[in-house]
């Protein structure tokens, strides 16, 4: 029986590929003769650039600013023979990278992620793939384009200062020291949301308080995300108010788009291809894919969703597990998910689940295939 082996992170606890590798030992205890492939996967968050440079591909360390200025080592990483650069936005301003008490989007800043594709500019990358999920931040891609070289100016001409609530003061966006290379690159966005820039489903009601915003935060932030959206407009042209996928990574989508030679690509998609996960499919009994929870908007991008799709157009059943399973999951039958699976066995703290991860998958995944294996056996 061949097996392919393709979760995402359990964000928080565990990194796909140590997901994979538990996978694989608990199918091994069902299964020993079982033939498995490991390929870890992504949708545009973090563990993009490891899927990506997993097969081929090489990284580069670099000290930046984290989300609160403080120095931090961040990658990127080179493809395509060092043709295509990876940035992960998360390796510069993940949420990861700040304590749980530190969560302010009003400061938080993606200055360090401009500090990193200035870095990979300076390397002769003029090709980028941009993973932006995972952000710590609400600033609406600003830092990106301050520590490339845009000068955003109050009502007195002066630079306003990094983060979310300095929004609010941009009275215009000064482009003149821009940095030049930008105009010899391109940029393909890698991300699963789809949120415009403003209202409810935008960036600072949706993602803000998972940052670390309380509803106070959200007003204010919301409304210098309306001003930065304005100024925008007036630069540039693009209007990213209601534009699909501007919300990302607390408004990186929208600055991306708008001051750079950018697309969105599903990030899931884009790792599908990049990884040879299509090729392993080939003559392949299963799939076994997860993340850390599954719920509704799975079905909007996430990996299970696009492991299953590829999957299903190749006639593999595919099996989730999942830390968590949340409501309105039924789309995930309809695209060829046989069953999900809670890894959680029995009551416990979050903190023991996330702790126990790799042993739970593990569990987990040897009930699984003895199940399955039953069934194909009957």
């Amino acid at each position: 029986m061949k097996i392919v082996i393709a979760p995402d992170s359990f964000k928080g606890s565990i990194r796909a590929a140590d997901a994979a590798a538990a996978i694989d030992r608990g199918i091994r205890r069902a299964l020993p003769g079982a033939e498995t492939v490991l390929v870890p996967m992504a949708d545009g968050g973090e563990g993009t650039l490891d899927s990506l440079t997993r097969f081929g591909g090489t990284k580069a360390k670099v000290q930046v600013s984290d989300p609160l200025g403080r120095p931090v080592d961040a990658e990127y990483g080179l493809i395509h023979g060092g043709a295509t650069c990876v940035v992960e936005l998360a390796s510069a301003s993940g949420l990861e990278l700040i304590a749980a008490e530190e969560r302010d989007p009003l400061h938080t800043t993606t200055y360090g992620t401009g500090e990193v594709i200035r870095r990979a500019l300076d390397a002769g990358c003029r090709q980028f793939i941009m993973a932006i999920g995972g952000s710590a931040t609400n600033d609406g891609g600003a830092g990106i384009l301050q520590a490339l070289g845009v000068r955003l100016l109050d009502e007195a001409g002066q630079p306003v200062g990094r983060g979310g609530l300095e929004l609010q003061r941009v009275a215009a966006i000064d482009m003149g020291g821009m940095d030049a290379r930008l105009a010899e690159s391109t940029f393909v966005i890698a991300s699963d949301v789809q949120n415009p820039l403003l209202g409810p489903n935008g960036a600072s009601h949706v993602y803000g308080p998972q940052k670390g915003a309380t509803p106070e935060m959200v007003a204010v932030l919301e409304q210098g995300m309306r001003v930065w959206a304005d100024r925008i407009l007036e630069a540039t042209g693009l209007r990213v108010h209601d534009l699909p996928g501007a919300g990302a990574a607390g408004g990186v989508g929208a600055a991306l788009l708008a001051f750079f030679k950018a697309g969105m690509r599903s990030g899931i998609d884009l790792v599908i291809e990049h990884s040879g996960f299509m090729a392993h499919l080939e003559g392949a009994d299963l799939v076994i894919t997860g993340e850390g929870r599954i719920d509704a908007q799975t079905a909007s991008g996430k990996t299970p969703m696009g492991v299953a799709k590829e999957a299903r157009r190749h006639g593999v059943p595919v099996i989730a597990l999942a830390g968590s399973v949340g409501p309105g999951i039924e789309p995930l039958y309809d695209a060829g998910i046989l069953s999900v699976h809670s890894i959680v066995n029995g009551p416990m703290a979050l903190e023991e689940a996330v702790a126990r991860a790799g042993e739970l998958l593990e569990m987990s995944a040897e009930q699984v295939i003895r199940t399955f294996a039953g069934s194909v056996r009957g």
